[in-house]
């Protein structure tokens, strides 16, 4: 009889903390931010090249403001700052993870942000267009991500601050299924996880 009872509180133990664990509040996911826009009409349906990407931030050693001059960084939350983030993702040629000096320009902008920024953790996300297998991509994500993650470390960002995920070809930028479209889908994206 008294094993029964045993029993019964041993459920009954398991139950309540099945009903607390459920009951906490889960982290908000992480907003990924919109594509980049072109500043130009759409010129790939005439078959002409895709308009250019906005330039990367300037360089400086002033303190970095987001949406104008009145909101500083500090005062947003991880889902504002990655919706307007001040870190731009960088882009990468067919079939490459070599960083082309644009690339490496904008990654200049990162690490001054980074440096600025210094408790920030920051996920560098591998990413691909559609073409080709996903085993494929992933590997080539993966590579593109590490890419960036090495720039960013040689310009004196440490390492223990970024982690790097491939998501090969599952989050496009831009869902189309054009040379515009994949462009903007090869890139190293990134993510600011915390604080």
């Amino acid at each position: 009889m008294q094993r029964m009872g045993t029993w019964y509180v041993g459920v009954a133990f398991l139950l309540i903390v099945a009903i607390v664990a459920g009951c906490t509040k889960k982290p908000n996911p992480v907003v990924r931010p919109q594509p980049p826009v072109t500043t130009t009409p759409d010129s790939t349906a005439m078959g002409d090249t895709p308009a250019p990407l906005p330039p990367p931030p300037p360089v400086t050693d002033e303190p970095i403001k987001v949406g104008g001059a009145d909101t500083a960084i500090d005062s947003r939350n991880l889902d504002e700052l990655n919706r307007n983030s001040p870190l731009l993702p960088v882009f990468f040629p067919l079939d490459s993870f070599e960083l082309s000096n644009e690339a490496r320009t904008t990654l200049q902008a990162t690490a001054t942000v980074l440096k600025q920024q210094a408790s920030w953790q920051v996920t560098v996300e591998g990413h691909c267009d559609e073409r080709g297998t996903a085993e494929y991509n992933l590997s080539l994500g993966e590579r593109r991500a590490l890419a960036a993650k090495a720039y960013l470390v040689s310009l004196g960002v440490s390492a223990d601050r970024l982690r790097t995920v491939s998501y090969g070809k599952e989050f496009p930028f831009d869902p189309g299924h054009d040379d515009a479209a994949w462009a903007k889908n090869r890139r190293a994206h990134f993510v600011i996880t915390g604080r």
